[in-house]
């Protein structure tokens, strides 16, 4: 009986860990819109975390070497030095909210290009992925 009891006990332990402590993070819908200009973009993704609290802290990528966080208040658009990416929840990038700034490109991008870009989360590390860079007016809601 006693052995049951302490095997029942460590699975009960193990599975809050689990939950609570380490983020389990997954990056999905990112795109960029084709810039109008040669020396700005802007840069949309939704993270979906799983697991414990994470934050993102910074972005890099070969398209340019200056990249910033903006949130959008009250039509406003203010540059952040992160972004909390609750447990359980989800950090949403969206056009008319919160945006990656990219400033000084390396070059335009064109629709259908691919550009790579690098999250850095405070506990996860970085996260690569892939942004499509779809028409100037896309809209994942409509998707065209």
């Amino acid at each position: 009986m006693a052995i049951a009891a302490l095997t029942l006990a460590g699975c009960g332990a193990d599975s809050s860990a689990n939950t609570s402590a380490q983020p389990e993070l997954k990056v999905t819908g990112a795109y960029m819109p084709a810039p109008s200009m040669d020396t700005m973009a802007a840069g949309f993704f939704t993270v979906t975390n799983t697991g414990g609290a994470d934050t993102l802290t910074g972005v890099t990528s070969d398209l340019s070497d200056d990249i910033t966080l903006h949130s959008t208040k009250n039509g406003t658009m203010e540059e952040e030095k992160s972004f909390a990416v609750p447990a359980d929840g989800t950090l949403d990038f969206a056009s008319g909210g919160n945006h990656l700034m990219f400033e000084n490109l390396t070059h335009r991008p064109k629709e259908g290009e691919k550009v790579s870009v690098e999250l850095r989360f405070a506990k996860s590390g970085t996260v690569k992925i892939s942004m499509p860079v779809k028409s100037a007016t896309y809209n994942p809601k409509t998707g065209h």
